[in-house]
């Protein structure tokens, strides 16, 4: 604890001479135990004695007391009570968060007001407008009813009249022979007639008369307000108790009710316990309560001893069937503090079968990457976003089940910032990408040359330039001071001021595992170390790799095999859609991921759950995710807004503004003619540092590995050379001299 401060305002000055330390009280130490201390270039406190020397001057005692501290465990023998620490400035969260929201968090602004507005408005047009068309129908059903009515109240008001509920009375006096209550019931039904007599006579006076009247004086709206009036009356009265006349226009959900009866049933068939064997009983830490959102129940529960999570995990499917719902449906949250406690959630209604509707993205405002972006709902209806920046993001899934189009979301979003540079990868050369080339820094497709030039080798150079990219960013920032970058890493202020150098780059590898699986193995090991580089480096610097695969597993071999496993593990979020099998899943999500719970291979299976999958390592929580929906017509309007946004902003450059993003043309051949200088021969390693320390403008990247490929692709013999003692692989000038003569004869 840090020495109070003697000019601390509101201090009382009555303690200014008392050693402010913290005494833990520990009665059986205190007259044994020695004192203990321990301090950091520790400056005495002052003495309790007013005649104790004292600093001479103030400044200099302030700055002793803030560069120094000192904590006395131990009481002082014959030491008064201890002070007890109040809490005072330290808040803990409430670990259960159970507390109800004073605001629901939908109407917190106003564009949740005006979006609930607008959402009532449309059922309540909805509701006229299904209303006004039936009508008619309802009107003919009405006047039919209401005749039946007539007649039921007719036959209700002679049943009235004729005391016919006291037939059951006389009949029992009868059967039991019994004359004089008989004779009673018969006098009794005999007056109660002639006095219902009456009443009904004078009822039908009254109504004959007043339709006299109307008749005679009555105007037309008369009749229209008896009509209003009485013939929804008599057409209720009338028609039968299933044929309502007016239908709804809206489906009232109907919800299953459960209790903690049926949660037990569902555990104990699941085998996650037994009601009468000892110590095997399932019991509950609350109450069954509904969701904060009001859209399903929850309840914590508490497994038998020997019981744990992941039993519960295992049996999930037999829960639902024992809740009689969807397994869609059920929810398990781990205790973190018990293995054998979890949180039981049991949705109302199938929760992923509902889409999540259009991207917002479709208004085509421009966007800020610094900010979050929209990516779909979760389980409960509520909003998620990704934050793109400082991270790499895995999207796998089997083919077909939304992995391009959640791929897509977040770069088209990227793409609205007309700051951030994209460069596009199509491993699988598919038409889901090619509207991006309105916008792409980069523009790659393929793995096959086509006319646009090798992929391949494009691919090389793109990483090879986002790589000098990142070592160039890393570099400027260590120049700046620590007043202009006080972190030492890039923020939104700094790529501001310096455009040119500072600026977000966002890389897309869609179907990257076919860079690993090339027919060059040199080509392999060269994206596979480049992509290394960048994800290891890469987010720290600004650039955001967005990757996504339907084979994330049993990719290359040897080096190449380990570098590709590197890459995919080391992706700090993962999105996983419905995936072939569990270990698909774990290679998406990471071994962890099914402990906890999640299993990409359980998803549904269906249309309906098409972009639903779990977001992994982006916060504490892990939703499951219905992603928004942006097609191939919603992406190219989204893009025609980017560009031009970019066209406004002056930074649209590269592939969309027809540039040349390749590096300069080598001659490979001259280029390793140039630096062999008098040597006859050359190590394939000795030639690779030749060229990039002399050429690096060209060869910065190059390996010895991807020389030597190069100059064998071109006619050069790869050959063992003696060189200082060392036998390598390499290459003689005089067959490169030869390969060149033969490329320029022909």
């Amino acid at each position: 604890m840090n020495t109070p401060n003697p000019d601390t305002p509101n201090r009382d000055p009555s303690d200014d001479d008392l050693d402010h330390t913290v005494r833990p009280h520990d009665p059986a130490d205190a007259s044994s135990a020695p004192q203990r201390r321990f301090d950091a270039e520790v400056i005495p406190l002052r003495p309790a004695d007013d005649d104790a020397p004292v600093h001479k001057d103030e400044d200099a005692r302030a700055a002793d007391i803030d560069t120094s501290f000192e904590v006395q465990l131990d009481p002082e023998p014959g030491a008064g009570p201890e002070p007890v620490d109040d809490g005072i400035g330290y808040l803990l969260d409430d670990p259960d968060g159970d507390a109800y929201p004073v605001i629901p968090e939908n109407l917190r602004t106003l564009g949740g007001v005006g979006e609930a507005i607008a959402r009532h408005t449309r059922r309540f047009a909805h509701r006229i407008a299904f209303h006004a068309v039936r009508t008619p129908r309802y009107g003919v059903l009405a006047l039919l009813w209401s005749v039946v009515g007539v007649w039921r109240l007719g036959n209700r008001q002679l049943a009235w009249w004729w005391v016919s509920e006291q037939d059951y009375l006389r009949s029992l006096a009868v059967a039991s022979g019994d004359s004089r209550e008989w004779y009673r019931l018969h006098r009794e039904v005999k007056e109660t007639r002639r006095v219902r007599g009456l009443i009904l006579a004078g009822q039908a006076f009254g109504v004959l008369a007043a339709l006299l009247v109307m008749v005679s004086v009555a105007p037309w709206w008369a009749w229209a307000a008896v009509a209003a009036v009485g013939v929804p009356w008599l057409a209720h009265l009338g028609r039968p108790e299933d044929h309502p006349i007016i239908v709804p226009a809206m489906t009232v959900p109907r919800f299953r009710l459960l209790n903690h009866d049926v949660v037990l049933r569902a555990y104990y068939a699941a085998g996650l316990g037994h009601p009468d064997k000892p110590n095997q009983q399932v019991t509950f830490e609350t109450t069954m309560s509904r969701t904060k959102e009001g859209q399903g129940s929850q309840v914590k529960v508490v497994l038998p001893h020997g019981k744990g999570f992941d039993a519960a995990v295992n049996a999930k499917k037999e829960l639902a069937s024992g809740l009689d719902v969807a397994p869609s449906q059920v929810y398990l949250t781990h205790d973190p503090s018990s293995h054998r406690r979890h949180t039981l959630t049991v949705m109302d209604r199938d929760p992923l079968a509902i889409p999540a509707g259009k991207t917002p993205l479709l208004d085509c405002k421009p966007r800020n990457i610094w900010q979050p972006a929209p990516f779909g709902l979760d389980e409960h209806s509520r909003k998620v976003t990704l934050s793109l920046l400082w991270i790499s993001i895995l999207i796998g899934a089997q083919p077909r089940k939304g992995k391009t189009f959640a791929a897509r979301l977040l770069a088209l979003y990227a793409a609205l910032d007309a700051r951030v540079r994209i460069s596009v990868v199509d491993g699988k050369n598919s038409p889901d990408w090619n509207k991006f080339a309105m916008v792409a820094y980069h523009f790659i497709r393929g793995t096959v040359p086509n006319r646009a030039g090798d992929p391949v080798r494009q691919l090389i150079d793109a990483l090879a330039e986002i790589k000098r990219h990142i070592i160039d960013t890393n570099e400027f920032l260590s120049t700046l001071s620590p007043e202009e970058c006080p972190e030492g890493k890039l923020t939104e202020e700094l790529c501001r001021k310096y455009p040119k150098r500072l600026f977000i780059w966002m890389l897309v590898m869609e179907e990257f595992q076919n860079y690993f699986e090339l027919p060059d193995q040199d080509d392999n090991k060269q994206v596979a170390e480049l992509l290394s580089f960048i994800l290891a480096v890469g987010p720290s610097s600004g650039v955001i790799l967005l990757s996504s695969s339907q084979k994330p597993s049993g990719v290359g071999a040897g080096d190449v095999q380990r570098l590709f496993n590197r890459y995919r593990d080391n992706h700090a979020v993962r999105f996983a859609l419905r995936c072939g099998n569990r270990n698909v899943s774990d290679a998406i999500l990471g071994g962890d991921a099914y402990s906890e719970g999640f299993d990409a291979s359980a998803l549904p299976v269906g249309k309906p759950y098409l972009g639903v999958g779990y977001l992994y390592g982006a916060t504490d929580h892990t939703p499951t995710v219905r992603t928004h929906l942006a097609d191939h017509g919603d992406a190219e309007k989204i893009l025609t807004a980017a560009r031009q946004l970019r066209e406004r902003a002056g930074t649209l450059t590269g592939y969309a503004a027809g540039q040349d993003t390749t590096t300069p043309d080598r001659d490979v051949l001259a280029d390793v003619l140039a630096v062999f200088g008098s040597d006859p021969g050359l190590h394939w390693n000795e030639l690779a540092d030749r060229l990039a320390g002399q050429i690096g403008d060209r060869w910065a990247d190059v390996t010895a590995d991807a020389i030597s490929a190069q100059c064998r692709d071109l006619g050069v013999p790869s050959v063992d050379v003696k060189r200082a003692g060392v036998t390598r692989k390499g290459c003689r000038k005089q067959a490169v001299q030869a390969a060149a003569d033969t490329a320029a004869a022909s």
